[in-house]
């Protein structure tokens, strides 16, 4: 692989909302220089962190191994003036699961963004085209904020197709319980907890981020942190409540399961009770021994049978009179 399948991309910030792509030795010579400039980088890329310590030497070897590691959890850390962080975002790629949550790498301060990433992240390339359009951040500080608003807004949708999935399992459920339903409820609560489990530390990033004494993050970013942050909480309770709605309906699936067999049961009780003792009629008048009355009469068995019919009818007025059924 190539440089050029390393770095994704490359753009110089015009302090106006737009952005200039860059190519080639642009890319090396900016990011030596005083201009903001962003370069998003391919983590999978074997020279990944060998051009990063040729051209960011500034850079600690801790911030390069939270940067190329293989497995993350959202996390914020402080140095000096620039600021490591991971964050995840729900995974809209094509035959993707939104919980398969992608984990982006950042490093950021007033004069340099770096953003690594696994696999393609959908709010990356929304900042990149507001960039080429001229509406996208002036500073480090806006195109924290905007990344951030981006990654969550796109969780927003997941979460309501989680609501909307238990509404119509429950809908399902209240007019034919089915078994096979369990599998799509126990499903929809392993994506809301996997969803869950990566928001949580994300909220406090945020919380880290409103607080931080960074030179480059004034009021107005602070605020939209604070927004993100309150997103995000919302967001948490909706997963709580997807969770608990989803134990609910299993377990008023379990009860109606459990109901349709109890009533099944009693019905088979029922019906064994009626021909009991006609079985013991049969058995006893089916005994090949000498005495048994009707031998010689070649009516009985058609009393026999009449006999056995208003034995069945008396034990169902019996029945009903019991409200067995």
């Amino acid at each position: 692989m190539t440089e050029q399948d390393m770095i994704l991309f490359s753009m110089e910030f015009d302090g106006k909302g737009g952005g200039k792509a860059l190519h080639g030795d642009a890319i090396q010579k900016l990011l030596k220089d005083k201009k903001l400039a962003w370069v998003h980088l391919d983590a999978n890329h074997a020279g990944t962190r060998g051009w990063l310590e040729e051209n960011v030497s500034y850079l600690d070897h801790i911030i390069l191994d939270a940067l190329l590691a293989k497995e993350t959890r959202p996390r914020l850390v402080e140095f000096e003036e620039g600021v490591l962080l991971i964050l995840r975002g729900v995974n809209l790629n094509e035959n993707a699961d939104p919980e398969d949550m992608i984990s982006l790498r950042i490093w950021i301060d007033p004069h340099r963004i770096i953003t690594m990433r696994r696999r393609n992240l959908k709010a990356i390339e929304d900042i990149k085209f507001k960039l080429e359009e001229g509406r996208g951040p002036k500073n480090s500080g806006e195109f924290l904020t905007n990344l951030s608003i981006r990654l969550f807004e796109r969780m927003e949708p997941v979460i309501l197709d989680l609501n909307e999935r238990i509404d119509d399992i429950e809908e399902r459920i209240l007019d034919a319980p089915d078994i096979n339903e369990r599998g799509e409820i126990i499903d929809l609560r392993k994506t809301a907890i996997i969803l869950r489990r990566y928001m949580m530390p994300q909220k406090d990033v945020m919380s880290s981020l409103k607080n931080s004494e960074q030179g480059w993050l004034d009021s107005v970013d602070r605020r939209k942190f604070q927004e993100a942050q309150d997103r995000l909480v919302r967001y948490i309770e909706d997963l709580d409540m997807v969770r608990e709605r989803a134990q609910i309906v299993k377990d008023e699936l379990a009860n109606m399961l459990a109901d349709k067999l109890n009533k099944n049961m009693y019905v088979l009780s029922v019906i064994a009770a009626i021909f009991l003792p006609l079985g013991f009629l049969t058995g006893m008048f089916g005994i090949n021994i000498g005495g048994m009355p009707g031998v010689d009469n070649p009516y009985s068995f058609g009393i026999f049978t009449i006999a056995l019919i208003v034995i069945v009818i008396l034990q169902i007025l019996l029945f009903k009179k019991m409200k067995w059924f």
